[in-house]
């Protein structure tokens, strides 16, 4: 029986891709969910994998431009692939590389596998852009017992954070550990039936964590060897995984491991300098030891760390930006004082009925919304060579959140209230702060507003969020003597930056935009009323 592997869907707006190499050649045995081919969309690069076993034969060469849906490859089940796998238990790395600890007795431990069966728990597709997210962490451990749809390990793309559960109930068996970067439909552990797999942990484990204590040698495959997260790590600092004591599991080098390693390495003179025994004799001289006395002391290191998938996203996307818009910034000020007598009047009783807090960006966001109905320029997008012009306003509000700055989307925020924009916001902000935004609630989004002054900015140039066209900046609020009808009065001032993407968004629009923002601001009643 043979398989056709046909170019999958990858997005909405993608109707091609190119295949830019083959891992694999023609008449190859091949394993379910090996990689076999690397295709290149207008977005994104990302991997084919073979959906069985079998023989590969090819029907595409590297560099057609396919259609989604066309035939890349077929698999035939030409029995090549199961004498492989049978073979396996001859070649002693073999088993030892797919299993986090040794099996010393593969024979036994397979006919209880068989009884109770096992479930692969794989990665799972999280948007039509990401190949790949990082295991960042278990929270269940090799050898638990787990429940239908619990939590079991958190996974991080780079665009969220979110997490993997049990598919059934049983025992974990973890194949990947923490730091490693899985790509789509990667096996990240299996799920044994409960009773039979249990006890197999428990010698198995014995046998790993006595190795490592007894003698300080590995004894096993894993011991000396570093994860795919050590590795690099050890790779960018030149140290080899040789001069490294491993403390993980059997022996493996882990990322700690790695870092630590790092440290000692880049500095290898410290411990010595720092002795009393030792730099003693080292300044023989008195000119030097004078010299010595105009540097501050005090220990000197430095600590590196890697960057998560979400920041590598975010600097990609903001340097894409730069480059590929026309990008310009207008600026304006705001007498914020009727805004503040107006929420002094009423927020107890806002409050009270609303049950949320009445803030600031509710009003930005409302006014915004106006003004994009007066110029829906600002609120459109360049997809190819068309201009997108949209009559709804998802405004984008951008939050930072512990591991980078997120921007979640209110949906429709022109037809919502200055309260139901309040609660969203508040929602949007809470799950920013956990971890917990879908990669729903954070795209698709027509305008941004970002609020440097939170942290106390007066000025900033804020960067437009691609693909939208315009974002506006907010900024702390200053008392500041300003002229009004001929007299110096002091009034709490804003200064707004709207930063625009001139290839859409003409001067005057610019400015027109960012007054009629003003106007709106500086005299709410005119937000409920709509002129």
């Amino acid at each position: 029986m043979s398989l056709t592997i046909k170019v999958p869907p990858v997005g909405e707006s993608i109707t091609e891709v190119t295949l830019s190499s083959w891992k694999k050649k023609d008449g190859d045995t091949v394993q379910m969910d090996e990689v076999i081919a690397e295709l290149e969309s207008d977005k994104a690069t990302f991997e084919l994998t073979a959906e069985q076993a079998g023989v590969l034969k090819l029907s595409a060469k590297e560099g057609d431009v396919l259609p989604i849906g066309a035939t890349v490859a077929v698999i035939e089940d030409g029995g090549a692939a199961a004498p492989a796998k049978e073979a396996a238990p001859a070649a002693q790395p073999q088993p030892e590389v797919v299993a986090n600890a040794p099996a010393p007795a593969p024979a036994a431990a397979t006919p209880a596998a068989a009884a109770t069966g096992s479930l692969e728990v794989k990665v799972p597709p999280v948007g039509e852009s990401i190949t790949e997210v990082t295991l960042s962490r278990w929270i269940k451990k090799d050898g638990d017992a787990v429940a239908m749809d619990e939590a079991i390990a958190e996974l991080e793309s780079d665009k969220a954070t979110f997490e993997l559960t049990a598919e059934k109930a049983g025992t974990l068996k973890t194949l990947a550990k923490e730091g490693d970067v899985l790509p789509i439909g990667a096996v990240v552990c299996t799920i044994e039936g409960a009773g039979a797999a249990v006890p197999a942990p428990k010698p198995a484990e014995a046998a790993s964590t006595s190795a490592p204590v007894s003698n300080g040698k590995a004894t096993t495959y894993a011991s000396g060897t570093p994860s795919p997260a050590a590795a690099k790590i050890l790779a960018e600092k030149g140290v080899e995984a040789s001069s490294v004591s491993g403390t993980g599991v059997a022996g493996r080098i882990t990322k700690e491991d790695a870092l630590l390693a790092q440290k000692v390495s880049e500095n290898p003179q410290a411990p010595k300098e720092m002795s009393g025994t030792a730099a003693a004799p080292a300044k023989p001289a008195a000119a030097p030891a004078a010299k010595a006395e105009t540097v501050a002391s005090g220990p000197r290191s430095d600590r590196r760390e890697k960057m998560s998938s979400l920041r590598k996203t975010v600097a990609k996307r903001l340097v894409s930006v730069k480059n590929e818009t026309a990008m310009l910034t207008t600026f304006n000020e705001v007498d914020m004082s009727p805004i503040m007598e107006l929420r002094a009047k009423y927020k107890d009783k806002f409050k009270e009925k609303h049950n949320v807090g009445l803030g600031f960006m509710s009003f930005f966001t409302k006014a915004v919304c106006e003004a994009l109905k007066d110029w829906p320029a600002v609120g459109a997008r360049i997809e190819g060579e068309e201009i997108v012009y949209s009559n709804f306003a998802d405004i984008s509000i951008a939050v930072s959140a512990p591991k980078g700055l997120v921007v979640p989307v209110i949906r429709n925020a022109e037809s919502m209230s200055l309260a139901e924009i309040e609660k969203a916001v508040a929602a949007l902000a809470v799950k920013a702060r956990e971890n917990k935004l879908t990669l729903e609630e954070m795209t698709g989004g027509t305008f941004t507003i970002t609020n440097g002054g939170v942290f106390g900015s007066m000025m900033s140039t804020p960067i437009l969020n691609s693909p939208q066209s315009a974002i506006l900046g907010m900024h702390n609020i200053i008392e500041r003597p300003v002229a009004v009808n001929g007299q110096v009065v002091i009034r709490p001032m804003m200064y707004l930056a709207l930063s625009y993407d001139h290839r859409i968004i003409d001067g005057r629009e610019s400015v027109s935009f960012l007054v009629r923002v003003k106007q709106l601001l500086e005299d709410p009643a005119r937000l409920l009323l709509g002129v």
